[in-house]
């Protein structure tokens, strides 16, 4: 297979807040949106308070920078003609989710009316990473294999600390927000594609779901188009640690499909032990102890990352994604985005400001880094 079938596409959901309070935004942002989608490739969200940008199919790491870079720039100047900040995280650190507005549209309301109250509390942004398959039937088996990897890509995105204006004392709180959800979480291990196809057919006939993207897992195969889509990571402040996370995991889509051994066989103690490690990414972010049934216990994270980046050398020189992986290690060392802001709190707060000014100085300093200028 030629490696430029490893196209991707990255989708980042963003935070709207207003420039005064810092808050989402009280009164509406009709006119935010409509400039949006006139100049940039932005969607709506189930929440009035969001936006999504999405890059096109992309075969190098620059295009995919530039795009995301760009729409971000535009974004916030978008905002600042609107007074509104823009910024990527798992959650919003000052919102309540009383006080959000749906977005007006068929699905977000046949949305609304299947899951009630919980969609409504659902106030959490995503990363979202798309890899192209070849084969499309090959999705599934994929799927299966790669689930293994899912909790350390989330441990390099945590940036969702804090949930209606406390610190939860997670470094990522999104998912567990997200759990309330339906058909969400790690994907069932299915045994192949009629399987999985069965599964659709009947949840469909049932009207459960209208289609197979009312499959909200972790990990999906698209409806839209021949990929494996990731999404479990949480929307990250920063550029660079997206494309980080992009590249990895298309470095693990090439890797598991030149290795059918890999993970081959996977059965519920493999999953298992991989909804622990979500847990424990969580929880801890690159701090955790991800359980390996291989060693016999818990180990650092560093070394599971090691082992990992070592497993797709080949994949990364490749595809050209040596330098996404890099980065990957930067994380591990520095610390994620979670971390940053709560230092940003704790700096803030040590210097007199109270709880609500402290968050507002970690909004101002999401929409800095979003932006794409260091505060």
């Amino acid at each position: 297979m030629s490696d430029t079938a490893y196209r991707f596409g990255i989708e980042e959901e963003f935070f709207l807040a207003d420039a005064a309070t810092r808050d989402t935004p009280r009164r509406g942002v009709a006119g935010f949106h409509a400039a949006a989608r006139a100049l940039l490739p932005a969607e709506r969200e189930l929440l009035q308070s969001q936006i999504e940008i999405a890059t096109p199919p992309c075969t190098e790491t620059e295009a995919a920078r530039a795009s995301l870079a760009g729409q971000r720039r535009g974004l916030a100047e978008i905002g600042r003609a609107h007074g509104l900040l823009v910024f990527a995280a798992g959650t919003h650190p000052k919102a309540a989710w009383e006080s959000q507005r749906p977005t007006d549209g068929e699905r977000y309301h046949g949305i609304l009316d299947a899951v009630r109250m919980v969609g409504r509390r659902s106030v959490v942004g995503g990363l979202h990473v798309h890899v192209e398959v070849a084969n499309p039937e090959a999705r599934v088996d994929l799927m299966n294999r790669l689930l293994p990897f899912l909790p350390l890509l989330l441990a390099l995105s945590v940036s969702s600390p804090f949930w209606h204006g406390r610190d939860t004392g997670l470094a990522g709180y999104r998912l567990s927000a997200f759990g309330e959800m339906p058909r969400t979480g790690l994907p069932d291990l299915f045994d192949g594609p009629d399987a999985y196809a069965r599964y659709v057919r009947v949840m469909t006939a049932a009207g459960a779901i209208e289609d197979a993207s009312f499959l909200w897992w972790h990990l999906r195969p698209s409806i839209r188009f021949p990929t494996l889509e990731l999404r479990i990571a949480d929307s990250c402040p920063r550029v660079e640690d997206a494309l980080a996370i992009a590249g990895l995991y298309r470095c693990l889509v090439r890797c598991a499909e030149r290795r059918p051994d890999l993970n081959a066989g996977i059965d519920g103690v493999a999953r298992a032990l991989a909804r622990e490690n979500q847990w424990r990414a969580q929880r801890d972010g690159v701090r955790m102890a991800p359980v390996d049934e291989a060693a016999g216990g818990a180990r650092p994270f560093a070394e599971a990352l090691d082992e990992i980046l070592a497993l797709v050398a080949e994949d990364a020189a490749a595809l050209g994604c040596a330098d996404s992986l890099d980065h990957a290690r930067s994380i591990a060392r520095d610390g994620t985005a979670s971390e940053r802001q709560r230092a940003v709190f704790a700096r803030a707060r040590s210097a007199g400001a109270p709880e609500v000014d402290a968050l507002a100085a970690v909004v101002d300093d999401l929409a800095v880094l979003t932006e794409g200028r260091e505060g």
